[in-house]
């Protein structure tokens, strides 16, 4: 009898002391080396803020953040790489507005968005900035829609390929104003932005980041930007509203997210290391540098955004007839 009444206290004592791994896992987090995927060729603001991000959350944890490009398909081969990737918090994907864009856009995704992918905070936004090569004979935007209007297809636009965020920027302004240009895609927008300065391609939107050394240097016409001021980086550009486009309210979002599946008090501490990085000096002088504002959100609020983003691409898309595969 002395023996049964000691088993329960030994079942106790033994079922206490075994290592809870899962736990130990996740509380220790992060103990090897972190990547961040970037959906986009390097050069973008994308890739800029991974990798100042990066740098500061390997000060602050002491393990070293990786950057891992990988552009191509609208951001969705970089995307559908993190889908699969194993949730353990040592795999994140940091993209834009095109992650919303491409939900609309695609009838069959290698991945379902907010199902395999889990939004953890934004880190930036900002405005879109719509510039032309310096040698377009017409030097504002009413020009440059006026001539539209006549010659269709007069013009062509750059992008970062069909269904990026730099397309349907476009191709808002576009049916806004029942004009036609042709699309020319590229695999990032820092190499459609390129191809302006080059005098090979006409016109492209882009965020604040991608744009504004060229702008700043002269080697690009800035014609518009988007929000209700011109911004600080080239005063000498209007907002649209100025320009005479009050309607155009496209801006730029730049965000974490991390595979499914991923423990829950992972993405809360990648969360706490986002709003402590774009807190430190560093990021901020960054950010400053490139025209875009710091900013963080919850997970909910950010898959809130990410599907009324889709709801609205989902029309652009449908009237602007934009059809686009992954083959």
């Amino acid at each position: 009898m002395k023996n049964l009444l000691q088993f329960p206290l030994l079942c106790f004592v033994v079922f206490f002391s075994i290592p809870n791994f899962g736990y130990a896992q996740t509380t220790s987090w992060p103990n090897k080396v972190i990547k961040i995927v970037v959906p986009f060729a390097p050069g973008s603001f994308t890739d800029t803020a991974a990798r100042v991000i990066g740098a500061e959350i390997t000060k602050h944890t002491g393990q070293t953040v990786i950057i891992d490009n990988k552009g191509g398909a609208g951001s969705t081969l970089g995307t559908d790489a993190v889908a699969k990737a194993a949730p353990d918090g040592y795999t994140f994907l940091l993209t834009d507005n095109s992650f919303a864009v491409s939900t609309a856009l695609y009838e069959k995704l290698p991945y379902q968005a907010l199902k395999d992918i889990s939004p953890v905070s934004l880190v930036a936004d900002g405005p879109a900035v719509l510039v032309g090569r310096l040698n377009l004979p017409q030097k504002n935007l009413k020009e440059i829609v006026q001539t539209a209007r006549t010659s269709p297809n007069e013009y062509n636009y750059g992008s970062g390929g069909i269904g990026s965020s730099a397309h349907l920027a476009m191709e808002a302004l576009l049916l806004q104003n029942n004009i036609k240009m042709t699309h020319i895609p590229f695999k990032g927008i820092a190499s459609a932005i390129v191809d302006v300065v080059a005098d090979r391609v006409d016109l492209a939107i882009g965020s604040v980041g991608s744009t504004a050394p060229f702008i700043r240097e002269g080697k690009l016409m800035g014609l518009a930007v988007s929000g209700n001021q011109r911004h600080p980086l080239f005063p000498q550009v209007p907002t649209f509203a100025q320009a005479g486009f009050p309607n155009y309210k496209m801006t730029y979002w730049f965000g974490v997210m991390a595979p499914s599946g991923t423990p829950n008090d992972i993405i809360q501490k990648m969360h706490q290391e986002i709003v402590h990085a774009i807190q430190t000096p560093q990021v901020i002088e960054v950010f400053k540098n490139a025209g875009v504002n710091p900013t963080s959100n919850s997970p909910a609020e950010f898959s809130k955004l990410i599907r009324d983003e889709s709801s609205m691409w989902s029309e652009i898309i449908k009237k602007s007839d934009i059809k686009a595969n992954l083959n």
